[in-house]
């Protein structure tokens, strides 16, 4: 694989300050494919720096121009798409199929729809005799998770760059390669220097020199509840603002009215979909104690078709971690239908399609985001157990009910303490807000409601 090594600053590739180096494997045969710059607090420092001077010519940029570089943007990310797929496929092992159609395919259509809303937002409103001006928040510290890499970088560069923004970006270091064709697109797409900047490194050196850097007014972080804690606190002492997306352990209710077969087998793709690593997955399937044994049976059925169809965990220590979660169950009592925490391959990071059965809603696997693909199937004896048990954990973030009826759904759905919820399989909109309540995350990303989180307001008074 083409790997820089460099750092892309101020418009160009420059050798980085830091002489530690990633090295990029191929979690579906563990083959090392690449070397990056692990940059150091030093390149940190000198990217903000390049931010902060580009930051005044590029907020006073016409938001038509904005909009024209960021649809520049878009068509220089849909001319790699190949390249793209190719490579998530190579550090992530993502399915080609799902890494062409979704981790290529997704981030040119947000990417799009900001190139809109730049053109169309409102930037300056009237509210009886004053004027409220929508201005960039400033300074961005971008860091991104490596489970949907190119996504995650759009979701909030995109935005950030809409708004007036500029940006440096720390990509996760198992995925640094996507971030490396994100910024040669940026480069393309003629965005000028220093309104984006990207310093590949490791999360407690790079990721941490960039949320306390006294240059960046707002870090926006996709990743664990843990890390998105220490970063709200280190942000917090500054008085700076956070946006986070993290954890979730998401519900899919199935209703006694739904179609079951339909429910079930959607619910199992969603958690195999990307080998499970989704924070909003719907990990936890809730069905009806009268349906509850013909859906444990059907999801074992489903969950078998998937043996051969999904890819690796992105590293070894992944791999570790959900087969840790799959010994847990086992060991508080959960019955296993299908998988187990035995590896399927004798190469790569791979874990095994695997379901639980009687599963309570006090068990750590019902509980806690594993973040692989493993699916419990709760029973429930009626619509307030249901909702007590979709609403019974820390986390927030997403979610989905079935039933016959749509309005019987969407009473249930409105009921639920969670920021999306898919009804009778609703389909993605890239121009929704996502993200969660509780410990799921502050803020919002994707379309206006993302757009808003790169701004602030100032009002003139007449």
């Amino acid at each position: 694989m083409k790997a820089h090594d460099g750092i892309y600053l101020d418009g160009a590739w420059r050798p980085a300050a830091g002489r530690d180096v990633i090295e990029v494997v191929d979690p579906a045969d563990e083959q090392v494919i690449a070397r990056v710059p692990a940059g150091d607090a030093e390149d940190v420092d000198a990217a903000v720096r390049a931010a902060r001077a580009a930051l005044p010519g590029w907020a006073a940029t016409p938001p038509a121009e904005r909009a024209a570089r960021l649809t520049a943007l878009r068509d220089a990310l849909a001319s790699r798409k190949a390249e793209i797929a190719e490579t998530v496929t190579a550090e992530l092992g993502s399915p080609p199929a799902f890494s062409h159609a979704v981790h290529a395919g997704l981030p040119i259509a947000v990417a799009g729809s900001y190139a809109e809303l730049a053109a169309t937002h409102s930037f300056e409103e009237k509210v009886g005799n004053s004027t409220v001006l929508h201005e960039p928040i400033g300074v961005v510290g971008a860091i991104t998770p490596w489970n949907y890499p190119l996504h995650q970088i759009v979701a909030k560069v995109a935005p950030a760059l809409a708004a007036g923004c500029t940006v440096v970006l720390k990509p996760a270091e198992d995925t640094p390669l996507t971030a490396q064709l994100f910024a040669e697109a940026v480069h393309e797409a003629g965005v000028p220097a220093g309104v984006f900047n990207l310093v590949t490194g490791l999360g407690p050196v790079t990721g941490r020199a960039l949320a306390e850097h006294p240059g960046v007014d707002l870090v926006s972080f996709t990743g664990s509840t843990a890390v998105g804690r220490q970063i709200a606190a280190t942000a917090g002492a500054a008085i700076k603002k956070v946006a986070l997306e993290l954890g979730g352990k998401s519900a899919n209710v199935i209703l006694p009215s739904a179609d079951l077969a339909r429910a079930v087998n959607a619910g199992v793709a969603n958690v195999m979909s990307n080998s499970g690593q989704t924070c909003s997955a719907w990990t936890r399937m809730l069905v009806h104690r009268d349906h509850y044994d013909e859906a444990v049976e059907l999801a074992a059925t489903a969950a078998a078709k998937y043996a051969d169809r999904i890819g690796p965990l992105v590293n070894a220590q992944q791999q570790a971690r959900v087969r840790g979660y799959i010994e847990k169950g086992l060991a508080e009592g959960a019955r296993l239908v299908a998988g187990g925490p035995e590896s399927p391959r004798e190469r790569g990071y791979f874990v095994a399609p695997t379901v639980f059965a009687d599963v309570t809603p006090e068990m750590t696997i019902a509980q806690e985001e594993i973040f692989g693909p493993v699916l419990s199937i709760l029973r429930y004896e009626d619509e307030e157990d249901a909702l007590r048990i979709a609403n019974g954990t820390v986390y927030g973030l997403a979610g989905a009910v079935w039933a016959g009826e749509e309005a019987e759904a969407v009473a249930f759905a409105r009921r639920m303490d969670t920021g999306q919820v898919d009804i009778n399989g609703g389909r993605f909109n890239p121009r929704a807000p996502f993200g969660g309540y509780k410990q799921s995350g502050v803020g919002r990303e994707l379309g206006a409601h993302g757009l808003a989180e790169y701004l602030q307001t100032k009002s003139l008074q007449f």
